[in-house]
């Protein structure tokens, strides 16, 4: 029947057939698809895999199933989604790959996502469910055929977390398509879908009601959440997660419903974890973690809250692993945050009132409680606030506790001893046994401290010494592992309890070889593996609760360096401090130069910034220059119209009380203008004066340094001396054109002012020769008023003007003493190539007279040998080659001395 309705299918003219076959064929597919799930049961499972077997031996079978899915009719796609996912739930991997291979067989199954028949769609999402299971390949490509945009329009379409069961199975499809894929992930981030999670989280009132269906899918929105900043995954995709979670939001809505009233208890579990691995090693994220407050009264921080639950014997035990595991998470690469936890046990940070709770009394409280789970829950706690931060290890040396009254006080330390040596559970003491090894490790001062006390080297020994059952081994390695902390860390400072003497008290109480064999109880117990694998505290029931993460990295970085300790001689002890004070004088040279190099980088940022802010003060100070140049064009040209109407009215007749008045106000402010006017000019030629004698000096320098180009060293130092000059040049002739221009307005206003005493003594005469009437002299005489107040107002605007420009002169003399002390500096500069070149010189002379001298020997040397009766050169030869030595002197004397 399959082949025949291949045939079919190959054959395009027969369309009208094939439809009669596609009928037949849903009732075959159909009957077949009840045929395996009938059988897919468990009494029945063979007999459905060899079905299953039979049908994908022809790989052309699945993929004639997959063009069927292609038909819109109901009736041929729903059965053909049915059949696929029944074969793919018998035989996954098999058909898994037919479907891979096929040309664009995910790309058909991916647009029974977007089918209007919601019976076929949700059906698709169970298909892809079956699909994706644990193949990245698939993965990949149904993500990349735009899966996460149509499945989260589907979660949106259906109510987010009040939806029914089809948001269910879209959330198990993205775990699928997420869940250790890297690729996916970033693909989901890069893609903007984070943000589109933070409605989920809305929740609403507490009085809406918690259903069993939205309880299961914000258990899976979380899981989700969780995917994404899983500790596994590599640590850039998770910080990258992590920082998006927080600046959309997501974060704050997580907080919300974690210090909301009315959540389910598996809800707020799932919580706490997802809002651990959030915050797990991201700063931002832990900060904001800190500030967040529980709405009580008064608000109390959500960290105290948490931890009121975690030591509360009455809570769920999951909830408390999830509180440790929150705290843990918080504390993990957060050196700010454990100080601010140590801080809180500290005498000068504990409120003496006791009308607030700090997280570290109740660390303390449960740490001494009579609960075990609650001893090992603040122990672990407390070691985690000084992992790797040897400062609050030194800190929580200073805590001291109240034991009873009237007994003093007894420092954290002694007493956690005290109770490991009063023989308490099992759990109890391997916590302590914990905190003391994470405590003293690569910190001296608390081994010496712990050494202080004469009773805890005993105890540890007898500890290690007994042969004891099963159960106690565990603890028996512990103390073996504190006591080889306690000689690898000595620092030799306590003269009883130095390394060589604890080395010789266990080979003669216990033997170095069964000192050994108990150190490595610890790892080879059967929940130290389960412990080691994730960060996460996840066990069964309390019993399981005795291995930490963190701890276990510490036993595989100490127990081969402290095998190595005990069989170490005191020489090689001796070498090994050598090697480390060596070590560590580099660490303190290296450190030294890298805060000289930071200061030095400060120093640097510094004058850049400075630099930036006189460049933009320079160019505000352009700006405004060119700004107050258009000021003084336009009062120029202002100025200019007021002439103009000035010419026109003088050939009006006038008033001799007009001319009278002008002449009475006028020419003192015009004599003050002409004394400021010539204080410029007195000015301008002293700022000439001074810019001549720059020029001179400049020229003498630029003929000194072109005299000394001959030697190469005084090259280049002349022409550094070159740049320098020139711009010092370009700076003066700025300097010549400003004062130029100024110069050129100043004459301008003066010869204007000129113009208009003219001006005004013409009227005033031509007013004493022409009459006229009263009426027209008093209606003249208040147009004039109007026009004299006008040319005062400018008077006032000319001196404003002045004084602005006399400003500027004085910034000019400043650049010019700026220029005097660089012309200083290249003077110096120039008096020592002089002084080179003089050297040079001399030696030169001295050169050119050992040549003389040498030249006078060959020739006496030569008439000897003639005497002789020797064949010697001709005179002629004998001077051409002294002409060229000659020549060649000024170039390499070294030459003629190899010559001679």
């Amino acid at each position: 029947m399959i082949e025949e309705m291949q045939c079919v299918l190959s054959n395009h003219y027969l369309r009208n057939i094939v439809w009669k076959w596609v009928y037949k064929l849903w009732n075959i597919l159909f009957m077949f698809y009840k045929l395996i799930e009938e059988n897919s049961t468990r009494q029945s499972e063979d007999l459905g895999s060899q079905f299953t077997e039979i049908f994908i031996k022809q790989q052309e079978n699945v993929t004639l199933l997959l063009s069927l899915l292609e038909e819109f009719d109901f009736h041929v796609r729903w059965p053909g989604v049915k059949l696929l996912t029944s074969l793919l739930k018998q035989l996954g991997p098999q058909v898994q790959q037919i479907i891979l291979v096929s040309p664009m067989g995910v790309s058909r199954l991916m647009d029974l996502l977007a089918d209007s028949r919601e019976v076929i769609r949700n059906d698709g999402v169970l298909l892809l469910q079956a699909l994706t299971r644990s193949n990245g390949a698939i993965q990949k490509i149904v993500a990349f055929e735009n899966a996460f945009e149509r499945l989260l329009d589907i979660i949106t379409e259906e109510g987010s977390s009040d939806g029914g069961i089809v948001v269910e199975d879209c959330l198990l499809l993205l775990q699928n398509l997420l869940k250790n894929n890297n690729s996916n992930q970033n693909f989901f981030k890069e893609g903007s879908y984070i943000q589109r999670m933070k409605p989920w989280f809305e929740v609403g009132d507490e009085n809406s009601g918690w259903s069993a269906q939205k309880v299961t899918n914000l258990h899976l929105m979380l899981q989700l959440v969780r995917v994404l900043v899983s500790p596994t995954n590599p640590p850039g995709a998770t910080s990258s997660c992590q920082k998006a979670m927080f600046q959309c939001g997501l974060l704050q809505q997580l907080c919300t419903i974690l210090m909301a009233t009315g959540v389910p208890a598996d809800i707020l579990t799932e919580t706490i974890n997802t809002v651990s691995e959030v915050i797990r090693g991201c700063q931002v994220n832990q900060d904001y973690f800190a500030s967040v407050n529980a709405p009580s009264n008064p608000p109390r921080p959500a960290i105290v809250v948490l931890l009121m639950s975690m030591v509360n014997e009455r809570q769920p035990f999951v909830l408390r692993c999830a509180v440790l595991y929150c705290f843990q998470c918080f504390l993990y690469k957060n050196q700010k945050g454990q100080g601010e936890i140590v801080s809180t046990l500290l005498p000068s940070t504990i409120d003496a009132t006791g009308n607030s709770v700090s997280a570290g009394q109740l660390l303390c409280g449960g740490l001494f409680s009579t609960d075990s789970l609650s001893n090992w829950c603040a122990a672990v706690a407390l070691a985690h606030a000084l992992q790797e931060n040897a400062t609050q290890k030194e800190q929580l040396l200073r805590v001291q506790l109240a034991t009873s009254i009237g007994n003093p006080p007894v420092s954290l330390l002694q007493q956690c001893t005290n109770i490991l040596s009063q023989g308490s559970k099992i759990q109890t003491r391997v916590g302590l046994l914990m905190l003391l090894c994470t405590w003293l490790s690569n910190c001296p001062i608390a081994v010496t401290h712990f050494l202080h006390n004469s009773a805890n080297v005993p105890f540890l020994t007898g500890q290690i010494a007994e042969n004891l059952g099963e159960e106690e081994q565990l603890v028996q390695g512990l103390c073996a592992l504190l006591l080889g902390i306690s000689i690898y860390f000595n620092d030799n400072s306590l003269e009883s309890y130095m390394k060589e003497k604890l080395k010789q008290l266990i080979e003669k109480r216990i033997g170095k070889e069964n000192f050994i064999e108990k150190l490595g109880f610890i790892s080879k117990h059967e929940l130290y593996s389960r412990a080691s694998q994730k960060p996460q505290p996840n066990f069964p029931s309390p019993e399981y609760m005795i291995f930490d993460h963190e701890f276990t990295k510490l036993v595989k970085e100490l127990e081969g360096v402290i095998t190595k300790a005990i069989y170490k001689s005191s020489e090689e002890d001796k070498k090994e401090e050598e090697v480390k004070k060596t070590l560590e004088q580099h660490d303190n040279i290296v450190t030294h130069y890298k805060n000289m190099i930071r200061e030095q980088d400060l120093q640097l940022e510094e004058l850049r910034q400075q630099v930036s802010t006189l460049k933009c003060q320079n160019e505000q100070l352009q700006t405004a220059v060119t700004q107050q140049v258009s000021q003084i064009q336009q009062h120029k040209d202002q100025y200019n119209l007021l002439k103009i109407q000035l010419g026109k009215d003088n050939q009006h007749q006038g008033s001799y009380s007009e001319g009278a008045q002008m002449n009475g106000i006028q020419p003192e402010e015009i004599s003050r203008l002409r004394e400021e006017i010539e204080e410029l000019k007195r000015n301008r030629e002293l700022l000439q004066s001074q810019l001549t004698e720059k020029d001179s000096v400049i020229e003498n320098l630029k003929s000194s340094q072109t005299s000394g180009t001959n030697e190469q060293s005084s090259a280049i130092a002349s022409a550094r001396d070159f740049e320098e000059v020139a711009e010092l040049k370009q700076e003066l002739a700025t300097l010549k054109s400003q004062l130029n221009s100024q110069s050129v307005e100043i004459t301008k206003l003066q010869t204007e002012k000129q113009e208009l005493l003219q001006k005004t003594e013409a009227f005033a005469k031509s007013a004493e020769v022409q009459g006229e009437s009263e009426t027209v002299i008093a209606t003249k005489t208040t147009d004039v008023e109007g026009r004299l107040s006008a040319l005062l107002q400018e008077t006032k605007e000319l001196k404003n003007e002045i004084k602005a420009l006399s400003e500027e002169r004085t910034a000019i003399k400043e650049q010019l003493d700026s220029s005097n002390s660089t012309i200083a500096i290249l003077q110096t500069e120039k008096d020592k190539l002089e002084l080179e070149i003089t050297d040079s010189k001399k030696e030169q002379d001295d050169l050119l007279v050992l040549l003389a001298d040498q030249d006078q020997k060959i020739l006496s040397l030569k008439n000897k040998l003639k005497d002789l009766g020797h064949p010697v050169e001709e005179e002629d030869e004998l001077e051409s080659g002294d002409q060229e030595d000659e020549d060649d002197e000024s170039e390499d004397p070294g030459k003629d001395l190899d010559r001679i």
